[in-house]
Parts: structure tokens; sequence; C-alpha cells
């Protein structure tokens, strides 16, 4: 038979799993999106060049004919036209037909380049609704959670019927996790059929064009480099290291260090009272709040200048982020279920669930500012 308290301590598990999944899910959404717009990009330009190209195909083909033509009409009258007459329309009809070989071999090259973005795409955009989904569906299955699962030790009659509870939450918690697997899975490889495909491009370019290889060498170089940046950034949603081995106060300063690199947004970090670790719990929760605001600033606020601040005291830590975007209603963001409120919903779950208090001060054109004060059990 179960007790009360290692019931409480399953749902705390479980919604941890659950909001560290989401967060994994999207992730991997953020992504494939970032590479479905990349690859977008250079499908549109293809089809600038297969177009560009096309012209120049048709309008060298007419120059060809009347090059042949040409070379017809001074073949045949040797009293008109003289040795050199000759040898010249022959180089200029020969020079233009090898032209249009080499344009057409290439409009060839770009058509087959095309097409693989194009189901590369394909891919990615499926990858995304699917991803997104399923965000979706865990958000639900987290506000189930947190909503009815926190009342049940105020609402428990029976222990049995608590044991059959936990149950259901491990078996919900496992399902989960075999979900986020797939998603893991299926992200890394698409990434990796665009390097195969990249590759035979290459391959075909060393019979057809061997000065491009080594341009296209290098883009297949960049996509093998983003490809280990994705992994790495699944690897850190999972777990950051720096949490573990240093603490929270050094992991915050290194994400945000990363984060600058990355998306070139600057946002600054002052810490607080003395250096010490922290309840795992604590630390995880607090980090990922952080991580939730970094990102509601760099998708939605449009800010020049962002502060995390953070205050270690005795009894509670104190965290406050603020920016000077544009900021939003509130109200309105917080009732859109269709956004899930900007991540503001799970932030303050999460908050709440560490007994701390979350304010959040923000009107259109006036920045944001967040809050946060959670209590250090000694």
């Amino acid at each position: 038979m179960f007790e009360v308290h290692a019931l409480d301590r399953i749902i705390k598990e479980t919604l941890e799993v659950i909001e560290r999944s989401k967060i994994q899910i999207y992730g991997i959404a953020e992504n494939s999106r970032a590479e479905m717009l990349r690859i977008t990009e250079e499908l549109d330009e293809i089809k600038n060049e297969v177009n560009e190209l096309i012209n120049y195909v048709d309008s060298l083909s007419i120059e060809e004919k009347k090059a042949r033509i040409r070379l017809a009409e001074v073949s045949k009258d040797f009293q008109q036209y003289t040795e050199k007459d000759i040898k010249e329309a022959y180089d200029k009809a020969y020079a233009l037909q090898v032209e249009l070989i080499k344009a057409k071999e290439r409009e060839k090259l770009l058509r087959y380049r095309r097409d693989h973005l194009e189901i590369s795409l394909r891919r990615l955009k499926n990858t995304v609704q699917r991803a997104e989904k399923l965000v979706s569906q865990v958000s639900i299955v987290f506000n189930y959670l947190s909503g009815e699962l926190q009342d049940l030790n105020s609402k428990i009659g029976e222990l049995q019927q608590a044991q059959q509870m936990a149950l259901s939450i491990i078996k919900a918690q496992e399902e989960e996790r075999k979900r986020v697997a797939r998603e893991i899975h299926d992200g890394p490889a698409q990434s990796m059929a665009n390097i195969v495909m990249r590759a035979e491009y290459c391959l075909k370019l060393l019979d057809m064009n061997p000065a491009k290889v080594r341009e296209e060498l290098l883009a297949l170089q960049d996509l093998v480099r983003m490809g280990l940046a994705d992994v790495r950034k699944i690897i850190f949603d999972l777990r950051p290291m720096l949490l573990d081995d240093l603490g929270l106060a050094p992991a915050i300063k290194r994400y945000l260090a990363d984060y600058k690199e990355q998306y070139g947004l600057q946002v600054d970090f002052l810490f607080f009272g003395q250096q010490q670790r922290l309840d795992s719990s604590i630390e995880v929760a607090l980090f990922r709040v952080i991580q939730e605001a970094v990102t509601n600033i760099r998708k939605h606020a449009r800010a020049k200048n962002a502060l995390v601040k953070m205050e270690i005291l005795q009894k509670k830590v104190n965290i406050h982020i603020k920016d000077d975007g544009k900021g939003f209603d509130l109200d309105s963001v917080m009732a859109d279920r269709e956004r899930d409120g900007y991540g503001l919903v799970g932030m303050r779950e999460r908050v709440q669930l560490l007994r701390g208090e979350i304010n959040i001060i923000t009107a259109p054109g006036q920045g944001t500012s967040i809050s946060i004060s959670v209590p250090l059990d000694k």
C-alpha cells in the first residue's frame, strides 16, 4: 500500500518528466522549423536558377540552330565563301553546341537538386506538424495531471485506489518517454537524410562539374555541423550537464552566453548572494523557467536589451527577468489556448510546484518584467 507522501513524490516526478518532454519536443519542432526555413530559402534560389537556366537554354538553342543553318549555307557554296568563312562557321556552331550541352547538364543537375529539396521540405513540414501536435497532447496531459492529481491528497479515500492511480501515472510516464524517443529519432534522421542527398549530389558533380565539388563539400560540412548542433541541443535540453556539475548560476551564465552566440541575443546576467547548490528540483525548475523566458524574448519581444538577475538569500531565491521589448496584453495571452500563453502557464505551474510565487508585469509597448520567488527548505 502506498503512503500519501509516496504518491506526492510520484506525481511531482511525473509532472517534471512530462514538462521536460514538452520542452524537448518543442526544441525538436524549433530545430526542424529552422531547417525548413533554410531549405525553403535554398529551394527558392534553386528555382530561380532553374528558370534563368531554362531561358538561357532556349535562347542558346536558337543561336545554335542559326549557327548550324549558317554552316550548312557556307558549306554548299565554295565559290562564294572561303575556307576561312567555313572554318569560322564551323567553330561557332561547335562552340554553341558544346555550350548548349553544358547548359542542359547544369539544368538537369539543378532539377535533381530541386526535387530532392522539395522531398526534404515535405518531410520537415510533417515533422513540425507532428511535433506541434505532440506538444499540444503533452500540454493536455500536464494540465490534467497538475490540476486533478494535485487535489488527490484531499480526495484520497482508499489506499488501494491510490495505488491504481499511481500505476496509471507511471504507465502514462512511460508512454510519454516512448513518444519523445520517437520524435528525437525522427528529428536527427531528417538531417542525416539531407546529408546523404547532398553527398549523392557531390558524387554526380565529380563526373559533371568537378570544379563545383569543393563548394558543395563546404556546404555539406556546414550541414553536418548544423546536425551536430541539433544533437547537442537535444542533449542539453534533456539535461544541462553544467546544472549537475556546477549549479544553477554557472549553468544560467553559460546558457546565456551560448544563446548569444547562437541567436545573437544579448542577455545580461547578474548574480547576488553566496554561490551554493540548491535542491535538484529547484535548480531544474528555475533553469527551465529562465530558458522559457529567454526564448519568449527572442521569439516575441523584439527587445534590444534584456536582463536576468538572480539573488540567493538564506531562505529563498529570487529571480527577475526583464526586457525592453514590445510587451503584450497578459490577460488575452494567458486566455489564448492556441498559443499556450507563450509558455507562461507552464512557467507559473512550475513555480507553484515549488510553493513559489511568480509575478508578470507587461503591457503593449512597455516591455515585460517577470519576478519569481521560491522558498528554500533548509
